[in-house]
């Protein structure tokens, strides 16, 4: 059960890895006249990825895990793809693929929360529940400013 919870836990670290490059290259390739709203809104959100990718690797290793550390790593086993910006996206586009992203996430912490609870786990189902509310009330922001 605890070997289950460890390879979850490193899926969830991949994919913050992978989350916050993309959330970065949308950070400095966003134009338009919503630039400085999408500018400064993906900052935040790669500064939120950026913390929660810590989080979750350290709770890792607390419980006896070894996450992963290398880029190809986080390539491989991440829940949602890179895309290498080579043409323009339109900044619409940019919003519904951290859209797509975090609800990719929360199934993720969804499965978190489960395997925990199965393990025990009291302190990492806490970490997953309280990521997954904040990804939750960004999505619905996103979706607000799609409307």
């Amino acid at each position: 059960m605890l070997t289950q919870l460890h390879d979850h836990l490193n899926k969830i670290v991949a994919t913050q890895g992978v989350l916050f490059t993309k959330l970065h290259q949308h950070h400095w390739y966003v134009k338009g006249p919503n630039f400085f709203t999408l500018h400064e809104k993906f900052e935040e959100l790669y500064d939120e990825v950026n913390e929660q990718f810590d989080e979750f690797a350290e709770r890792l290793l607390t419980i006896g895990g070894n996450p992963y550390s290398t880029l190809q790593e986080f390539i491989d086993n991440s829940s949602i793809k890179e895309a290498p910006y080579t043409d323009k996206v339109p900044a619409e586009e940019m919003v519904k693929t951290v859209l797509a992203d975090f609800e990719t996430a929360v199934k993720d912490l969804d499965k978190g929360i489960e395997l925990a609870g199965d393990a025990g786990d009291d302190d990492t189902e806490d970490l997953c529940i309280g990521y997954k509310t904040s990804l939750e009330k960004h999505m619905w922001m996103l979706k607000y400013y799609l409307d």
